[in-house]
């Protein structure tokens, strides 16, 4: 039964995130926000809500390695999904069709990844009001990297990408924008609850299986998290909003970041980076090198090197699996 319900869980998360990518498409085209901002902020905290009950609810659980194993392991699981659907629709090239901002997203991803891996290998125990110093200081360098961000997608962000989109030729322009934020609501609250579930289900099946709360918490509980993402993606790039899709990913990789701070806050045995298993090194160490390529891809985009298009995708894709095979074995 265990597994039924965990199965339950997933098939809402799905259902809620197709409708929650609709109105997002819906708020990018009638609000005066783009695809870019509502991607990176609006779309990202909403999908990535499984992630904050999944992380509160396994430290209730007194589990800190799928608090921390979640927040990496759906970071890997996201830049694989980027990955995955811009070989399948290569022909699209996606990220030479999306604004070249994405690279600050991409690039701050990048240093809070190798602030995560720093934290894993000191381990310190050093705290204020009880908080890791490690999570303070990584939640303090989001705030100010999402800061200069704003600053400069306010400054430069284009909408040559949006420019070939007409609005009444795409589906979702008939809904208004009124209903689509009302639906965007309870679409995410769908999600919230569903999150909760994975994880309490999840934690029963990491006792069941044998197979270990790092490896769950990395993979299984990750993955079935970051479905939200992966129709998020599906939807936006099959509503040809290009800036939605890569923003949605990049930004919920950032948004998961304050889940280390947040489960902190809220793990009351100490700091919860020094508290998790050595293992989610290889994790944080992937996440890195994987949002190094994207960067990359991102930087690449607009060059006309289109027969090479696809090469940074594939490695991305051949480098996650390797690396679950490494956490799997330790």
């Amino acid at each position: 039964m265990i597994f039924f319900f965990f199965a339950i869980a997933a098939v809402l998360t799905v259902t809620a995130a197709v409708k929650l990518s609709t109105y997002a498409d819906v708020i990018s085209l009638k609000s005066k926000w783009g695809g870019l901002m509502v991607g990176t902020i609006l779309l990202a905290g909403a999908t990535s809500l499984p992630e904050v009950t999944t992380s509160l609810t396994a430290v209730i659980l007194d589990n800190p390695d799928i608090a921390v194993g979640n927040v990496l392991g759906s970071n890997m699981f996201n830049l694989l999904i980027i990955a995955t659907f811009d070989l399948y629709y290569r022909k699209e090239k996606l990220f030479s069709r999306t604004d070249m901002s994405h690279a600050y997203t991409a690039s701050l991803g990048i240093v809070l990844s190798l602030m995560v891996l720093a934290a894993l290998f000191i381990r310190t125990d050093l705290s204020l009001a009880g908080i890791g110093l490690d999570s303070l200081f990584i939640l303090a360098v989001y705030i100010a990297g999402i800061i200069f961000i704003n600053k400069q997608t306010e400054k430069g962000m284009t909408e040559e990408a949006e420019v070939s989109r007409s609005e009444e030729s795409t589906p979702s322009y008939a809904i208004s924008l009124k209903h689509a934020q009302i639906g965007f609501i309870i679409a995410a609250a769908v999600i919230l609850a569903a999150g909760s579930l994975l994880t309490i289900t999840g934690d029963e099946i990491a006792v069941q299986t044998g197979l270990g709360s790092s490896f769950v918490g990395s993979f299984l509980i990750a993955a079935s998290t970051s479905l939200p993402e992966a129709v998020a993606v599906l939807v936006a790039l099959q509503l040809q909003n290009h800036n939605l899709a890569l923003g949605s990913i990049l930004g919920s990789n950032l948004f998961n970041m304050i889940l280390l701070a947040v489960s902190d806050i809220a793990y009351f045995s100490g700091p919860i980076i020094a508290a998790s298993s050595p293992v989610h090194q290889i994790t944080a160490g992937a996440v890195s090198l994987l949002a190094a390529i994207v960067l990359l891809s991102v930087l690449r985009g607009r060059k006309k090197v289109f027969h090479l298009y696809p090469w940074p995708s594939a490695l991305l894709i051949v480098l996650y699996f390797i690396t679950s095979y490494f956490i799997f074995i330790f």
